[in-house]
């Protein structure tokens, strides 16, 4: 079972917590980006997490639940985190491993919680996709009622299944999966003359991504056509795919685009600190949109499709939203926060208070060390 652990610093830690991860996802793997960065800021309050994988996608289920049995001795009562999402614990979307290392946890004495990072059943509506879905309803529930604590990226009131007594149950908001770089100052950024760079931080696979390069080319062109010099980055998963796409897409167009692919973390601090506002098409803005929280990390006003941000942290930060699928509205809210200073200097500054009220490392490690600090029996 492959494990990594955040550096100790002088003293060594006062706890030891286990963050317990499925197989690993590619190109990025954002849950275990979420843990190294919990992890760091665990460690400045004196606990060390450490992350540990059940191989089972390498060296098969029989092998790595064993090796997980074997593991627990080492942990003993430490406190576990399963984190959960339905690919990391079935090749196809059958999570049912999940189940199994959770009840092993606990035979041997773990204080296991479960972070949901996926509440929601990620398969379709039909045949093969509607089996799926059955089978991930089962299985949160299953991990739910096992588990002495149950973590949520969404708030509580929008996950219908939970029971009425939701006691264990406790929303606590990601983190930007990059370095934090508010800027110094909240003075309106025009690095490049009349020129404004609006950045896309990720896309979808197809077919849903044909429609959101749709979304971006209508809403930079209406704000061009209102004399309004645009410069596009495209960053991040999914965009080097995409490369062969955008060119020819915004040939005609007078919107110079730049396309980087996949950056390091810190580089893509750099590109969205430098940046003017970031624009989010990936469906309705909800709260475990971690590309939207990365530009909140960063200071940017967010324009976004609305749909899931109402009554959540999120309301807090800098958005400029549109109705869903509504391109021009889309593209008059992106006209707004790119004209107008005022506008976008006020956003700038509910992004940074934002983040540094609900987003940040350290906000999110004191509340896991105070929840975990009550839920300290053994699970249900």
């Amino acid at each position: 079972m492959a494990t990594t652990a955040s550096t100790q610093k002088a003293g060594g830690p006062t706890e030891r917590w286990v963050a317990l991860l499925g197989r690993r996802d590619a190109p990025t793997d954002g849950v275990e980006d979420y843990c190294r960065f919990l992890a760091g800021a665990l460690e400045r309050r004196g606990i060390l997490l450490e992350i540990a994988r059940v191989d089972w996608f390498g060296s098969g289920w029989n092998h790595a639940l064993h090796q997980l049995r074997e593991r627990c001795r080492d942990w003993g009562g430490n406190r576990i985190l399963l984190q959960y999402t339905a690919m990391a614990w079935s090749r196809r979307g059958f999570p049912f491993g999940a189940v199994a290392a959770l009840k092993i946890l606990q035979e041997n004495g773990a204080n296991a919680a479960v972070v949901f990072h996926e509440p929601f059943r990620q398969g379709g509506t039909r045949g093969i996709g509607w089996l799926r879905g059955v089978c991930q309803d089962w299985v949160v529930r299953a991990l739910y009622k096992r588990a002495n604590a149950a973590i949520f990226a969404d708030p509580l009131k929008t996950i219908p299944w939970l029971p009425a007594d939701r006691a264990k149950a406790t929303f606590i908001p990601i983190g930007a999966n990059i370095p934090e770089s508010l800027p110094v100052t909240v003075a309106p950024r025009n690095r490049n003359g009349t020129s404004k760079t609006v950045t896309v931080f990720c896309l979808s696979d197809q077919p849903n991504r044909a429609r959101e390069l749709e979304d971006i080319l209508y809403a930079t062109r209406f704000s061009t056509a209102q004399g309004q010099r645009t410069r596009v980055v495209f960053l991040g998963r999914g965009t080097e795919d995409a490369a062969k796409e955008i060119e020819p897409l915004f040939r005609d167009s007078s919107v110079e685009i730049s396309a980087l692919g996949l950056q390091s973390p810190d580089d893509v601090s750099r590109v969205l600190s430098e940046s003017d506002v970031m624009l989010c098409v990936r469906g309705p803005l909800y709260p475990r949109r971690g590309s939207a929280i990365a530009g909140i990390a960063c200071g940017l006003p967010i324009v976004a499709y609305a749909g899931a941000a109402a009554g959540t942290p999120l309301e807090d930060a800098g958005l400029a939203l549109a109705p869903y699928a509504d391109r021009e509205a889309l593209g008059r809210a992106l006209v707004d926060v790119l004209m107008h200073d005022d506008l976008r200097k006020q956003l700038h500054e509910r992004s940074i208070a934002a983040y540094r009220e609900h987003f940040s490392w350290d906000v999110i490690a004191a509340s896991y060390q105070k929840l975990l600090s009550i839920h300290s029996g053994a699970g249900n």
